[in-house]
């Protein structure tokens, strides 16, 4: 694939549900433009590690990311273990996904009560897999094609937004830079930025990786920066009350636009749960088939198909989303997010001031000061994001892992 279809997959990663609803939610630490002021700065503060990403992504033409970084600088237990909660993760937050998509659209196709919730995610499951499984060419067009679909709704907003010959006065942020509602503030917007790390997932399938892999990386966090920066100062000057907003983008779509903006915004969040789903099928197996992919084996799971396709890491992908979408609404088997993501911080980090360190790969040791910021990002995550449930969850993960590492074979 090229620049255009892995820009896509960046921003679709990072321009989910949740930007829908994040606005109330900042708003209520942070009212009036300081809640605007802290999606931008945060955004830009994210930079750093969206190059740390993109300086070694380029450096690796090969599926995996972050598994692939560990295993150069650290060995093969550190990236199976890094990769392995990566995984599971990735495949609880696409139940979890696919389960609020279901229960979401379920009533209006006819389809009452938990039975039919659950045929419903069965076969979107199914659906998602099927487009994976017919090649990466297939996948980046449907990706590419619902991030485009997303993003429309969003740009009507902002251009009714902008339309406005004399949009209301706002009073400036009220909290000082030194108040910990900044903090708690940015952390929260933080999750809304999450997805720019899937890009080096795929690097294997990507025509000049080494430049197009830390383009796109970049490049889709500097894009939602302007995008969420834009739709916030839209609900912030459309609602006096956005903190209690129960649909902000939808709300602010009604003030600008009317109440036709107002249901294609609404009806936006739906399509945008489409487009992680196909981009969390396609990144997803990637991170079970990298951890076969170094020196010892795991059942077959990197083998690679003529399309780009890893076949059996995407079956095994599909039957174990089946299932958890199958089991109902189970949210504390989802919990693992925010300590996934730390891990792949850190160890993209860590990874990077290493290799840095032994200027390997035609890194410098000036590239190791990407790893301060990124690690400073990441324990920052942990430390005010992540709950008991998480780290439960992650202890269950890493024990599962631990087994799983003792039935691979050194490769021959």
């Amino acid at each position: 694939m090229g620049p255009i279809q892995l820009l896509a997959l960046g921003v679709n990663g990072i321009v989910g549900v949740g930007i829908f609803f994040a606005p109330a939610g900042v708003a209520a630490r942070m009212p009036g433009m300081g809640a605007v002021l802290v999606f931008l700065l945060t955004g830009l503060a994210l930079v750093p590690v969206a190059l740390a990403f993109g300086v070694l992504g380029r450096r690796f033409d090969s599926d995996g990311g972050p598994v692939v970084f560990a295993r150069a600088a650290f060995g093969e237990r550190a990236a199976f273990l890094v990769g392995w909660v990566a995984y599971v993760s990735a495949f609880l937050s696409t139940s979890a996904v696919i389960v609020g998509l279901s229960q979401s659209v379920a009533p209006s196709l006819g389809l009452e009560g938990p039975v039919g919730q659950r045929v419903l995610a069965s076969a979107l499951v199914t659906a998602f897999a099927g487009i994976v499984a017919s090649g990466i060419r297939v996948s980046a067009r449907a990706w590419t094609a619902l991030t485009v679909l997303k993003l429309l709704p969003l740009a009507a907003l902002l251009v009714a937004f902008a339309s406005v010959t004399a949009p209301p006065s706002m009073a400036p942020p009220t909290v000082g830079l030194a108040d910990s509602a900044w903090l708690r503030a940015g952390l929260a917007v933080m999750f809304a930025y999450q997805g720019f790390e899937v890009v080096p997932v795929i690097a294997g399938q990507v025509r000049s990786s080494a430049r197009t892999v830390p383009l796109a990386t970049v490049g889709s966090l500097l894009g939602a920066v302007l995008l969420y920066v834009g739709l916030v100062w839209a609900c912030v000057a459309a609602l006096p009350n956005l903190a209690t907003s129960t649909a902000p983008l939808a709300e602010a779509a009604g003030v600008w636009g009317g109440a036709g903006l107002s249901r294609v915004v609404t009806a936006g969040t739906s399509v945008s749960a489409l487009g992680i789903c196909v981009g969390m099928m396609v990144t997803t197996p990637r991170y079970l088939s990298a951890l076969a992919s170094g020196g010892r084996t795991l059942f077959g799971l990197d083998e690679m198909s003529a399309r780009g396709v890893p076949a059996r890491a995407l079956a095994v992908t599909w039957g174990v989303v089946v299932f958890f979408v199958n089991l109902g609404n189970l949210p504390e088997l989802f919990a693992l997010s925010s300590i996934a993501v730390l891990m792949q911080y850190g160890v993209t980090a860590a990874s990077l001031a290493w290799l840095s360190w032994r200027r390997e790969r035609g890194l410098r040791p000036v590239h190791a000061l990407l790893a301060v910021p990124t690690l400073g990002f990441g324990l920052s995550l942990v430390g005010f994001g992540a709950s008991a449930r998480e780290a439960a969850t992650t202890a269950i993960a890493l024990v599962a892992g631990l087994v799983l590492l003792g039935l691979s074979r050194p490769r021959a």
